[in-house]
């Protein structure tokens, strides 16, 4: 199947985001998978150590990204990069909500601060 529909994409929320789920093996995609992100205003989600690399572009909102403790502030139009093996966190320290594209391939696990690992549903 090339051509995901809106009604096709899976819905998943967790640490107070929101992620929509497109592009993964069940619509289509062999190595891809492809979703949107929504995060609230105040959402400050806990950092993972990510498994593979990940591309975000922002959509709408402004987000704070950390990735091995550089961080940068991006709005609609910038990108960043995670590279795999990354520490990550990207929250919303806004009064307003934040959307974004994520991209990375699929199988993507994190780990958490905790020593417990997590492979995102939106990812596999």
């Amino acid at each position: 199947m090339s051509f995901i529909r809106s009604n096709e994409a899976v819905v998943h929320e967790v640490h107070g985001a929101r992620f929509v789920s497109y592009v993964r093996p069940a619509t289509g995609s062999r190595d891809l998978a492809a979703w949107v992100c929504e995060v609230p205003a105040g959402t400050v989600p806990p950092v993972h150590v990510i498994s593979q690399e990940e591309a975000f572009y922002v959509l709408s909102g402004r987000l704070r990204f950390s990735i091995d403790g550089e961080s940068a502030e991006l709005g609609p139009g910038d990108a960043a990069v995670a590279p795999a093996g990354s520490a990550l966190a990207v929250a919303n320290e806004t009064d307003g909500p934040a959307r974004m594209w994520v991209t990375t391939r699929t199988g993507l696990t994190a780990e958490l601060a905790d020593g417990s690992s997590m492979a995102p549903p939106w990812a596999h």
